[in-house]
């Protein structure tokens, strides 16, 4: 990989800063989300589009609270025991995409490990809700591993969504040190799952580059999602949230983030995104038609 090495977070290359936006459309967003107690993962994982989308009139639903229960090192969502399910909280996704105008609306959720179901039907109650309040919205979601429960992966395949998602997040070899509760094989059996319950829907994942993995060792991984059917794929560069989160090891290059975009389509991924401020759900519109 092509690093720039020895660059810590308070000297981020060029290619990383960007202007914040804060017009109107953006207010609009943000007084919105206020209006209706709904969560962002904009804002919760401390996005760096976040400006961008919300100016755009856009936002990433992150449902099922705001706490979870999982302590991934990269992830600025708080860990710490969550409250129960809010059943309103379907509904007020739903009215938030209408008021918006969204075509394609992204929902994403915390992992809730304390719950027998992982919060899956709570996902299917809200993209029924979103189907009922505004017909023909594409409703995307990236969803946890449910914690190896098919049954759990089944009921939100049967919803059908127009993407599953469901980011690996990093290599094999650095899932102890960056996701200690996570499992690389479980993970990858999620979106083999999807693919064998309903081979037409479309499934998506994701990396974060620059926490100490190599060339080689991200080609394997995008040869794995291949190999269970994932056509979708992001890279985006792993930045840190705070201080009590993983150091950044080095900053990958923009000429490497267009290398692996195109191994991905020469692989057969359909829509690949790969670039430093690239993120899960950053013009998830325009990836999913490819």
């Amino acid at each position: 990989m092509t690093y720039e090495h020895g660059t810590t977070a308070k000297r981020l290359p060029a290619w990383l800063r960007r202007p914040l936006a804060h017009g109107g459309e953006y207010r609009a967003v943000e007084g919105l989300l206020d209006e209706l107690k709904l969560v962002t993962v904009c804002e919760e994982a401390r996005c760096p589009n976040r400006g961008e989308c919300y100016a755009s009139g856009t936002a990433t639903f992150l449902i099922a609270g705001d706490v979870c229960t999982r302590g991934c090192r990269f992830c600025a969502v708080e860990t710490r025991p969550p409250a129960p399910l809010d059943p309103g909280e379907p509904a007020r996704v739903a009215e938030a995409v209408l008021r918006l105008g969204l075509r394609h609306a992204v929902v994403t959720m915390v992992t809730r490990d304390d719950l027998p179901d992982g919060a899956a039907e709570h996902v299917v109650a809200t993209i029924e809700a979103i189907r009922a309040a505004a017909p023909g919205v594409a409703v995307e979601v990236l969803v946890s591993d449910f914690g190896g429960n098919e049954d759990a992966v089944d009921r939100v395949t049967d919803a059908a969504p127009d993407v599953f998602n469901h980011n690996l997040e990093t290599v094999p070899r650095l899932y102890p040190e960056v996701r200690p509760g996570a499992d690389y094989t479980r993970s990858l059996r999620v979106l083999a799952r999807v693919k064998e319950r309903s081979p037409q829907t479309p499934t998506k994942s994701g990396l974060m580059l620059g926490l100490g993995e190599t060339h080689d060792e991200v080609l394997a991984v995008m040869r794995d999602l291949r190999g269970v059917g994932c056509s979708l794929l992001t890279l985006g560069q792993y930045l840190r949230p705070s201080a009590a989160h993983l150091p950044v090891a080095a900053f990958v290059e923009p000429a490497e983030f267009a290398a692996l975009a195109r191994e991905g389509r020469k692989m057969g991924f359909s829509g690949v995104a790969s670039a430093p401020l690239v993120r899960s759900s950053y013009h998830a519109a325009e990836l999913a038609r490819g």
